[in-house]
């Protein structure tokens, strides 16, 4: 199953604080730990809200508000997309996660992934054709 595993942001992250250079060396050694366990699919840190645009979508209208954003703890600072065998396994995973944000309390979510047999009969024969298609145009665009 992939999970896609949200570090959420705090006051200092909102604030642009970037990390240590131990910390930085701490979730490289994390990092290359998912990578060759063959768990990280992906993973970035996010610029603050304040960088930021969100586009609200409501009765037909589109409003562009933008950053910073309030409620700091519903933020996302940063996220990795994993592969990996349960939800349980990614919970063993972030249990050897370096604390994210020292020095204040910080939380990692994990939320599985949505896959294409969730979705049902309304995933019809013809939107999975589409879905296969976009997603090998995604992996040649990739490589080139």
């Amino acid at each position: 199953m992939r999970v896609m595993v949200i570090v959420k942001a705090t006051r200092n992250s909102e604030a642009g604080a970037l990390p240590s250079e131990k910390l930085l060396a701490d979730m490289g050694k994390f990092n290359e730990e998912l990578v060759k366990a063959g768990v990280m699919l992906a993973g970035e840190g996010l610029q603050p809200s304040s960088k930021g645009k969100r586009v609200v979508f409501s009765g037909g209208k589109k409003t562009v508000v933008d950053g910073p954003f309030a409620e700091t703890k519903e933020l996302v600072a940063g996220f990795w997309l994993w592969q990996v065998k349960s939800i349980e396994k990614a919970v063993e995973w972030v249990r050897r996660c370096p604390d994210p944000m020292p020095g204040e309390e910080s939380t990692i979510e994990i939320r599985p992934v949505i896959e294409v047999e969730d979705f049902g009969k309304e995933f019809t024969p013809e939107l999975r054709a589409q879905e296969e298609r976009l997603r090998a145009e995604i992996e040649r665009q990739r490589k080139s």
